[in-house]
């Protein structure tokens, strides 16, 4: 009986995964390859965020293996400094990924819209020395790549403004480019704007190439001594001499000046309170009027050869974090029910007349149906979204 329920379960989750299992709200933001939205699964009500990466893109910026790595790694990884991809489906349109809906925004809105661009003091050492503990929640793995200690690896990808000159010119590279970037995560935090682009400034790729392998970045008065001095020794263009490249490590920048008033066993414990807590009731993301519409593209026809892909693609849900909003969501205490002493309940005992259909239908009734006849259940609420038709949205979605 526990095994034909283990199979009950696996069979539910195993389910096709299409977009009307979803609700679909606001626009939260936009990438590189399309838009990302606010969805809800209708069978349990979970919030959660989509990433619709637009085929046409995606085919004409060559970026089929990027966008099957991350989904590959998201999948395989069950780690809560990284949001969790729940689905993986395909529309006519659009690849999405349904990942953890993070309400709290990113970093980037924080700096900048959020009043003056820039950060308090204590929070720019806090996040700092969060990111130096690894504490983070990654949301894109567009560029991540599976590297041992010890190897290096070459290849120019990322956001153009936070590249080291190592990544810029092409040269071999380990985990050098990783603190290159916190230097310049910190002084935008600190600045309110990167340090090789002033604010408003519009650059071609060329000069900005220059400014980061030639120019040195310029501080003004709102950098005390110590932010200063640990901006200019992580972003050191020589990564043999950049802080946290040497031998010391990562113990080399937690031990700077920059935070002598940060307790790392307590931080890493987690009982350090943040200087700075999100409103779970709200959403922090620019509003939709904001968000410049995605533009299309023209001229790209997708071929059969394509669907290759888009089966590697589409897997449907992923087993841990399904599992996770089931039982988050009650879904899972209302169907794992047994009749009396431990007796095998209606659902799964085939000998049975099915009982009536009651005006008033259970979780439990909406997902299974046996039909009169027939030995094989039908996921009526799972396939149709119907399994929860009174939930709202309550996250003031515009």
């Amino acid at each position: 009986m526990y095994f034909d329920r283990f199979l009950q379960w696996k069979m539910i989750e195993r389910q096709p995964v299409t977009k009307y299992i979803f609700r679909q709200y606001r626009m939260l933001g936009k990438g590189g390859f399309g838009e990302v939205w606010a969805f809800q699964a209708r069978a349990s009500g979970k919030m959660y965020a989509c990433k619709k990466l637009e085929k046409t893109h995606v085919k004409k910026g060559r970026g089929e293996a990027m966008a099957l790595n991350e989904k590959q790694i998201l999948e395989t990884l069950n780690s809560r400094f990284v949001v969790s991809l729940a689905y993986a489906y395909e529309t006519k349109h659009s690849l999405c990924l349904v990942l953890t809906i993070m309400n709290g925004g990113d970093l980037r809105f924080h700096i900048y819209n959020m009043g003056t661009s820039g950060l308090e003091q204590d929070r720019v050492q806090f996040y700092a020395a969060e990111v130096c503990c690894g504490h983070i929640r990654i949301s894109d793995l567009g560029l991540a790549v599976t590297l041992s200690e010890g190897n290096l690896v070459r290849g120019r990808v990322g956001t153009l403004g936070y590249m080291a000159p190592e990544v810029i010119g092409h040269k071999y590279y380990g985990m050098s480019p990783d603190w290159w970037g916190l230097g310049c995560l910190v002084y935008e935090m600190t600045a309110g704007r990167s340090p090789f682009k002033g604010k408003g400034e519009r650059l071609i790729g060329k000069e900005m190439e220059r400014r980061i392998q030639e120019e040195e970045e310029e501080y003004g008065n709102i950098f005390n001594n110590e932010t200063k001095d640990f901006c200019r020794l992580l972003l050191n263009k020589d990564p043999r001499h950049r802080l946290g490249c040497q031998g010391s490590g990562v113990y080399g920048v937690k031990s700077h000046p920059f935070f002598r008033t940060i307790n790392f066993r307590r931080l890493e414990a987690g009982v350090i309170e943040p200087p700075f807590k999100p409103d779970p009731r709200a959403v922090y993301c620019q509003d939709v009027q904001d968000i410049d519409e995605f533009s299309t593209v023209k001229g790209v026809i997708l071929e059969k050869t394509d669907k290759d892909f888009y089966v590697k693609f589409n897997t449907g849900s992923v087993a841990i974090p399904w599992q996770t909003e089931m039982i988050e969501m009650g879904c899972f205490k209302e169907l794992n029910v047994f009749g009396p002493q431990g007796s095998r309940p209606p659902d799964l005992d085939w000998t049975q007349t099915p009982a009536p259909v009651s005006h008033k239908r259970s979780l439990l009734d909406r997902m299974f149906r046996r039909h009169v006849g027939h030995t094989h259940l039908l996921m009526v609420g799972l396939r149709n979204g119907s399994l929860n038709p009174s939930l709202h949205c309550n996250c003031h979605c515009k």
